[in-house]
């Protein structure tokens, strides 16, 4: 089936789904897709960030995006998004700089705000249902933040469940840790097991991307421009010259090609910089800067180079045909790098989708 016929298939069958959701801080859609695959009409991706237009509407068939900062929005104007006559979902994965392990100072950041306005809309609109995604670390170091949260929510007498999953489990190549929450007033609604609990039916990274065409440092493929490798200069293609594939990392390298920070003892700790990833394993955890072999082990397992967008995206378990940036523009690497780094994986999205989907159903069935 052609890319056009599914989404107008996903769009033919949605207008039937008793669910009605709109999706905070959508970015580039990887929550709202998972959702629509899973059946769930998903009527709206609200995000300040205009540039994740494109590829939500691209990919996500009868949808609407709005570029609006929820810091500044009535519960109101989000209310009247959802459709008449069905279940509501407000779904959501606020931005995780505030709770991240990679952010100093987190009290003055100014995404700190934003689980409470979602807490403020939860709240004032009390939709039957709510879904949330975060970093883990959200339950430790935005644990204050992270308690308001889930207690708003049971004083509204939803049934709330949350835990730390494992993406990997769930059909993501990626090893990925996320904070997943759950809630719904029709009754008991667990986060769902993910199918894959043996890891040897993991997918991998052989299996997500061996089959892409091979490319040189600096390399684009010219049917599609996702498929390009960063230029490394000189050095630095000496360094993963000099590193061996399938997971070798720095500590191979002769001496003249080690980084001075990274000879001090506390450089040590960071040897997975400048590595390559594992064939056979899922890769690491996709982050806004995984096409750069100096930010974490982003190195192609065999070829000379960084992975590319378009890998990095497979690795996040956005389908292949997946649009990021409108054609006949000059692509923004950096704006698609962070959509892809900071989306919800799609196939976690739809085990979600799917799991909401059933506790509907045996609901309705019990009325």
């Amino acid at each position: 089936m052609s890319r056009i016929s599914t989404i107008n298939s996903i769009a033919n069958n949605l207008a039937d789904s008793p669910i009605s959701a709109v999706d905070l801080f959508c970015g580039a859609g990887g929550l709202t897709h998972g959702l629509l695959q899973a059946g769930i009409k998903v009527e709206a991706g609200i995000d300040i960030d205009g540039q994740a237009e494109y590829a939500f509407l691209r990919n996500n068939p009868g949808t609407k995006f709005l570029t609006w900062d929820v810091g500044r929005k009535k519960s109101s104007s989000i209310e009247k998004l959802f459709s008449a006559h069905k279940l509501r979902l407000l779904a959501g994965c606020a931005p995780c700089q505030p709770f991240s392990k990679l952010t100093q100072a987190i009290d003055n950041h100014q995404c700190w705000n934003l689980l409470k306005n979602f807490a403020r809309f939860i709240q004032s609109i009390q939709p039957e249902l709510v879904t949330m995604e975060n970093v883990p670390e959200l339950a430790e170091r935005g644990q204050d933040v992270f308690n308001h949260f889930v207690h708003t929510l049971e004083k509204l007498d939803y049934y709330v469940d949350w835990k730390i999953v494992k993406c990997e489990e769930y059909g993501v190549p990626q090893f990925r840790r996320r904070l997943v929450l759950l809630a719904s007033k029709l009754g008991e609604l667990n986060v769902p097991e993910g199918r894959y609990q043996n890891e040897e039916k993991w997918k991998t990274v052989r299996s997500t991307i061996s089959d892409l065409p091979p490319l040189e440092s600096g390399e684009e493929h010219p049917k599609d421009r996702l498929h390009v490798a960063s230029k490394l200069s000189d050095l630095n293609l000496q360094r993963i010259k000099a590193t061996s594939a399938d997971g070798g990392n720095r500590r191979e390298w002769p001496e003249e090609l080690v980084l001075e920070c990274h000879k001090r003892e506390t450089g040590d700790r960071y040897h997975s910089i400048y590595g390559r990833m594992w064939w056979d394993r899922p890769s690491p955890t996709m982050t806004t800067l995984c096409t750069g072999i100096g930010n974490g082990r982003f190195g192609h397992p065999e070829q000379h180079r960084s992975i590319t967008l378009r890998e990095a995206a497979l690795l996040q378990s956005f389908p292949k045909a997946y649009q990021f940036w409108p054609p006949g523009t000059k692509l923004n690497r950096s704006a698609v790098s962070r959509m892809i780094g900071n989306a919800v994986p799609p196939r976690l999205a739809k085990a979600l989708g799917v799991a909401i989907m059933e506790h509907v159903s045996a609901n309705d069935s019990l009325d």
